[in-house]
């Protein structure tokens, strides 16, 4: 019975350490989240985002469709305003393989391309962006959350609107925070 409850556990971690997103937020402790029902796009904020035009209106489309599944209304006279900001940065890792010694195996040997320990390196580059969204209060003009999702970007253009859906939902999982008033 042990095993079988220490299995459950390894598979449970297993698959929760499985998300390719890595989220964080933070919330002003006075402002009242039940207060807040609908939402408008920050222009000025959003314009800044250094980012394509066209990864912009994915991560638009992911926030306004996660939002009105929360129950907000996209208003022209909104309780809360939306801006995001972006970071990229270009991870390089290096994987050193040892192969043997001469590259046949083990101890020392003749290899064609290399005389002694063999080893073959493999170099890989990922991009990894993050991006936060930021909800403002409209009417005071002050940031009441703050969401943070990093994760690996991809080049594909078809699974770009994916990867931006993933972000943005990890991001709002976290939204509104847990607050008892």
């Amino acid at each position: 019975m042990k095993f079988f409850s220490l299995l459950s556990l390894i598979l449970i971690i297993t698959l929760s350490s499985c998300t390719t997103v890595r989220v964080a937020s933070d919330y002003d402790k006075k402002a009242n989240f039940n207060t807040y029902k609908s939402f408008a796009f920050y222009k000025p904020g959003i314009d800044k985002a250094e980012i394509s035009d066209l990864d912009k209106k994915r991560i638009l489309r992911a926030i306004e469709s996660d939002m009105a599944a929360k129950g907000f209304t996209k208003s022209a006279n909104p309780d809360v305003l939306v801006s995001i900001f972006t970071k990229t940065k270009e991870n390089v890792n290096v994987y050193q393989n040892n192969f043997g010694y001469g590259g046949f195996g083990y101890g020392w040997g003749w290899n064609p391309w290399f005389w002694g320990a063999g080893y073959n390196n493999t170099v890989s580059r990922t991009t990894e962006g993050t991006l936060y969204i930021d909800l403002i209060d409209a009417s005071k003009k002050e940031l009441i959350w703050q969401g943070m999702g990093t994760s690996a970007l991809t080049k594909k253009v078809d699974k770009k609107q994916e990867k931006m859906n993933e972000i943005v939902s990890a991001i709002l999982e976290k939204y509104p925070p847990q607050v008892n008033y």
